[in-house]
């Protein structure tokens, strides 16, 4: 069915599921007036790709009927029934405006429409198969339609400003001595972010003496351009930046020019899965806190590599799932399903472990590949997060955001369980190019 040239109405939509007979109501409301969608769900059948659904209208009381159209269907994660979700995944609740002509058409394609203050394109009804277990960020991403790279730039549009306002320029976590450190203040938490830079280049290797220090860095999801202009100031180097987020990129440009840093850092928007990079450009790569965003982790590293010059340093800061034991096959179902739900809320993809990454650097021949499990040295940050969110600024910048960044904000007690369960495993793996 072709949409109609004119979207004239927006109504809100909910849904009402009859387990018995597969079937729902979807009832359109605008103020006093409403319509009906009567659907079949299809539940249980697995089909390559969304099954289609055919939608008839069965006003009350009586209206034109709509056209039969084909539209993508979702299942709550909560109960496993069929359920509205908002396609861009902006409100992640059981709840959606649809887009409906003047005749009554339910429009498949049409225009991006508000819903609940967020932008939602217009394709953005239901059902998969019925199933149980939650499912990652990116799973939920493909089924309603948005790309994970699309998902990570929203979420970053809508919470960097909130973290800034509070956290500063640096979006990652701070290094400390491993014994507690119950007294830290804001400052202190802020000092540990920039002592977790020079750590990580202390572990490198990376020379500091002038002959020998970078000229050339690239910064992979560089967030507002924190390490960027740090690692520019103290090499006097000249550093590219790439994220997926243009807000990120704006008040990256933005910060650095009003540092007197404009001409030694710049910032654009690229995939880190495909940089816009000469091969052999940088001699030092430099990715902090980024890698967990990756769907792909050995093509992640393999950019890594092709962007740095014989002999430059990789540098790779990250987020990875405990190693497995060598009589397990894979990680227990409850750390799986409790990787997921920070999955949801941060828009990642499947974890991997610091193993996983030792073995990819090496069927790249990267040499002199070396790693540390620093967990124990980032154990008062997120608790630190928490707290931060429940001052009057952070609660103030929380509110001026967005559901994905609320969202965000709830996983974060997940964090802090996974640290504590010795689940999540906070490592930098660094190695070399070959000469």
């Amino acid at each position: 069915m072709s949409p109609p040239e004119k979207v004239s109405q927006l109504y809100a939509c909910h849904v009402k599921s009859d387990q018995k007979h597969n079937e729902g109501i979807l009832n359109l409301s605008k103020k006093s007036r409403g319509k009906q969608v009567k659907y079949d769900c299809f539940m249980g059948i697995a089909t390559p790709g969304a099954p289609s659904l055919t939608n008839q209208s069965q006003p009350s009381p009586p209206l034109p009927r709509a056209p039969s159209v084909n539209l993508p269907l979702r299942v709550s994660k909560n109960t496993g029934r069929p359920a509205m979700y908002c396609v861009s995944g902006r409100c992640g609740s059981p709840f959606l405006q649809l887009p409906v002509s003047k005749d009554g058409t339910l429009v498949p394609d049409g225009n991006r429409r508000q819903c609940r203050r967020r932008t939602a394109p217009a394709t953005s009804i239901v059902v998969a198969p019925s199933r149980t277990r939650r499912k990652s960020g990116k799973a939920r991403a493909i089924e309603g339609g948005l790309s994970l790279q699309q998902g990570i730039a929203e979420f970053y549009d809508e919470s960097s400003g909130a973290w800034e306002s509070v956290w500063g320029e640096h979006m990652h976590h701070g290094f400390y001595d491993s014994q507690g450190q119950a007294s830290l203040n804001l400052d202190d938490h802020r000092s540990a972010q920039i002592r977790m830079i020079e750590e990580a280049l202390t572990f490198a290797r990376v020379p500091d003496d002038a002959s020998r220090r970078p000229k050339h860095i690239v910064d992979v999801g560089c967030g507002i351009g924190g390490s960027s202009r740090y690692l520019a100031k103290k090499y006097g180097a000249k550093c590219q930046g790439i994220t997926l987020s243009p807000i990120q990129v704006a008040r990256a440009n933005e910060l650095s020019i009003s540092q007197g840093l404009g001409n030694l850092v710049s910032f654009q928007v690229a995939d880190a899965l495909d940089q816009p990079f000469l091969d052999g450009q940088f001699n030092l790569v430099w990715s902090m806190e980024s890698g967990e965003h990756m769907p792909n982790k050995k093509k992640f590293v393999s950019e890594l590599a092709r962007v740095a010059a014989p002999g430059a340093t990789i540098i790779i800061v990250t987020w990875c799932h405990r190693d497995l034991l060598p009589s397990e096959g894979s990680l227990e179902p409850q750390e799986v399903d409790l990787l997921d739900r920070i999955c949801d809320g941060f828009y990642l993809p499947a974890w991997c472990s610091v193993s996983d990454y030792v073995n990819i650097a090496a069927s790249l021949s990267l040499k002199d590949i070396r790693i540390a499990d620093w967990t124990e040295n980032v154990a008062p940050f997120w608790p630190a997060v928490m707290r931060s969110a429940f001052t009057f600024r952070g609660f103030t910048s929380l509110l001026g955001t967005g559901w994905k960044t609320m969202k965000g904000a709830l996983v974060m007690p997940l964090m802090i369980e996974g640290y504590k369960k010795n689940l999540i495993k906070f490592a930098i793996i660094t190695c070399r190019k070959p000469d």
